[in-house]
């Protein structure tokens, strides 16, 4: 079913007795343009909510975008070449991604990056980042999915406090980039200490080999060349994200603090109204519930569309924990104004943020404001991609904005955003096994906002693709209620180990609803 549009003008204007009118320049919501840094950086600051005034020092964060250059001198190389960016010291950050202009187009290739440590000065190896992204977004065909804002991205890495960094991207099929290659000039930065060593070139499986090193065959006769490399996107930029601080939360929405320039914004008033239903306007937290008040909330929130039997005996489980947008420091006025529905919750998809999993729980919400920026003002996304994220230590955070308890429209299953909702625990989980804190997060969540839409998480459901390289557009696919990324679309999210967790967290959300 197609989703519909709602316009935060409702849930904004239930607020809006209590804001002083702002000059337009304030009031403006239109998305910053992805890779304006420097304008985004100024404006973000600009406003009350980007500011500590007991300090002065900025809560907004910023990103610095620089375009990557060929690493190699060699002009008789034949190919695309490797690019990348020299060892060079720059404004603090703590995650990283690769941007390129046409958002269809995909990256064959490898990505590493190191980076330096701000608390001491050290530099780390080289890390992979992960470059099939695509899967994570907007269904083809639709207006945010259509948006010309929009570019190609890898995935987001979390690498903590730095302000170093050194890059290469290597095409499919090309020669390895030799160490030392694109490196700082000799006297500014010694090499970081474990470096890997140049590759040897020799054969090692026996292929004869001529003077200059070519390989041969055994008559002599100079060896098929391996296949082409793949090119690289156009455009190609680093993407270095400072994810700012949060401001305050003992403030009360649209009321200006002490020595501050302007009230909170309309956005920020609208980002909490819309969960006005389960929590206080101006909450840091949604409370957790017992289940007798949990159904009693349910009959409250859709007690027109149960049926007697579903009144006599709702499965839902009780409402967990979760930390709110204005909990974990979001800037409204980077998304976009408006909130875009579907009309229920059929299913949901897990997801890992691929991020690694170096962080600790006290930085889980530093690590959201960094997706989040990235998103919206380095992939040009019209909110974070996801509907909840979930740490390590089990913390439940809202994601895309409109309601925790209402069937947001995300952008997480390419395909399958349409009546479903996307769960990413913050992480990489290919061959690290999730904490039993997010499994049970996981399950405790599904068990509440599928059992709002008397959903089974054991059962299975119907959805309608959107198009994706699964499923062609308009095939109904049944699928488990919940599912992993890789059910919807061919990619390797949610990491194997996270997802072969799944059927225990299915069984466990299904014992919460009291099934």
């Amino acid at each position: 079913m197609r989703g519909f549009l709602a316009s935060s003008i409702g849930v904004t204007c239930a607020a809006a007795l209590a804001l002083p009118l702002t000059p337009p320049a304030v009031a403006a919501t239109a998305r910053p343009a992805p890779g304006a840094e420097a304008a985004t950086s100024a404006a973000l600051s600009a406003g009350p909510s980007a500011r500590r005034e007991s300090t002065g020092q900025s809560t907004a964060g910023s990103t610095q975008s620089l375009p990557l250059v060929p690493l190699t001198r060699d002009r008789a190389v034949d190919g695309p070449a490797a690019q990348g960016l020299t060892r060079r010291t720059v404004r603090p950050f703590s995650l990283v991604g690769v941007v390129w202009d046409d958002p269809a187009a995909e990256l064959h290739g490898r990505v590493q990056i190191r980076t330096r440590e701000v608390a001491t000065g050290v530099w780390s190896g080289w890390q992979d980042v992960e470059t099939h992204n695509a899967d994570h977004a907007a269904d083809p065909d639709t207006e945010e999915g259509a948006d010309g804002r929009l570019r190609g991205a890898t995935a987001p890495l979390w690498v903590g406090a730095s302000n170093g960094v050194e890059l290469r991207v290597v095409p499919e099929g090309a020669e390895p980039v030799p160490e030392g290659t694109g490196t700082a000039p000799k006297g500014t930065e010694p090499a970081p200490a474990g470096a890997d060593p140049a590759p040897d070139k020799t054969p090692t499986d026996g292929t004869p080999t001529a003077a200059d090193g070519t390989a041969t065959a055994t008559d002599g006769t100079p060896a098929a060349a391996p296949a082409a490399a793949a090119p690289l996107p156009t455009g190609l930029r680093l993407e270095l994200v400072d994810p700012g601080e949060a401001a305050p939360q003992d403030e009360t929405l649209g009321a200006a603090r002490p020595g501050a320039l302007q009230p909170e914004t309309a956005d920020a008033v609208a980002g909490s109204t819309v969960n006005a239903d389960v929590a206080a306007l101006s909450a840091a937290e949604i409370p957790a519930l017992g289940r007798a008040e949990t159904e009693r909330e349910l009959l409250t929130l859709r007690g027109s569309e149960l049926t007697a039997a579903q009144k006599a005996k709702p499965y839902i489980g009780p409402r967990p924990r979760i930390v709110t947008r204005r909990g974990w420091g979001a800037n409204e006025r980077w998304r976009e104004s408006r909130f875009v529905y579907t009309s229920k919750v059929k299913a949901a998809f897990v997801h890992h943020t691929a991020t690694g999993s170096k962080y600790t729980c006290a930085q889980a919400p530093s690590v959201i404001r960094g997706i989040y920026r990235y998103h919206v003002v380095s992939m040009g996304w019209r909110d974070i991609g996801y509907n909840f994220l979930v740490d390590k230590c089990g913390n439940i955070y809202e994601g895309r904005a409109g309601g925790v308890a209402k069937a947001v429209l995300g952008a997480h299953t390419r395909g399958f955003n349409t009546n479903s909702m996307g769960i990413a625990v913050l992480g990489s989980y290919g061959s690290t096994k999730p904490s039993k804190s997010a499994l049970k997060a996981v399950a405790r969540l599904t068990a509440w906002k599928l059992g709002l839409y008397g959903a089974n998480p054991r059962g299975k459901t119907y959805l309608t693709s959107g198009g994706g390289n699964l499923y062609r557009k308009g095939k109904n696919v049944r699928l488990n209620v919940i599912s992993g990324h890789r059910d919807g679309f061919s990619t390797e999210c949610p990491g194997l180990q996270l997802y072969r967790k799944l059927g225990s967290a299915r069984s466990t959300a299904a014992r919460y609803q009291g099934r």
